[in-house]
């Protein structure tokens, strides 16, 4: 074990000091939290958001709620998914897609309908999310019992209804949320498809997650 003391006396010579300092040295001056930060509160941060998240290769729409049915069930058709599954929270459930969806010809069934193995049949997952951050083009999703992390890691395709009220500017906010809301059962942040290097440096998607992630933003 190192004496802390000749690792001190060690660390005194490479700073060219021969003794210990006498007084504390003066903490810097407070930052002001605009300069400190790359992001502020007062700009635009859905279209941040939208333009940082395009950046990662992620889809991103904004629709009416009254047009959001219509352009999910679109999109799905698209990208030739048949087996949706969706969540059971607020949103979800309020805005009825699910139904919205097999009316339209998909198999689509709620979380609570299916199970943890089942959701391996599936083809893609549409989900709510607790936060957007501006910053980084980050959905942030709180796991809990009306909403299972498989729906949206497993399946090949992930679709997230982003709410206005969903968007925080970075991820210090988004840290002061969860500290002062929770995780649920966890949390998960998703910058775009899944996306690995591991072999050869060459990027590959969707290896071990979603190839195709959409955000639909509510306007």
């Amino acid at each position: 074990m190192h004496d802390p003391s000749h690792v001190m006396a060690k660390v005194r010579r490479s700073l060219k000091r021969s003794q210990p300092l006498g007084v504390p040295p003066v903490p810097p001056p407070v930052i002001n939290e605009p300069v400190a930060r790359l992001v502020s509160s007062d700009i635009g941060l859905p279209e941040l958001f939208a333009q940082r998240a395009s950046e990662l290769k992620m889809l991103v729409e904004t629709v009416s709620i009254d047009d959001l049915a219509d352009k999910l069930a679109a999109f799905l058709s698209e990208v030739k998914t048949k087996r949706v599954m969706l969540t059971d929270t607020p949103l979800i459930k309020s805005l009825g897609l699910t139904v919205a969806l097999r009316e339209q010809g998909f198999d689509a069934r709620s979380w609570s309908e299916i199970t943890l193995d089942d959701a391996y049949d599936f083809d893609a997952g549409v989900t709510e999310v607790d936060f957007a951050v501006a910053e980084t083009g980050t959905v942030v999703i709180r796991h809990r019992p009306e909403h299972g992390r498989a729906i949206s890691l497993v399946p090949f395709v992930h679709v997230a209804i982003v709410q206005p009220k969903n968007f925080v500017p970075d991820l210090l906010d988004l840290m002061e949320r969860l500290t002062a809301e929770g995780t649920g059962s966890g949390v998960t942040m998703i910058s775009g498809p899944s996306k690995t290097a591991d072999i050869e440096l060459n990027v590959v998607t969707g290896v071990h997650g979603p190839n195709i992630v959409k955000a639909f933003i509510l306007g």
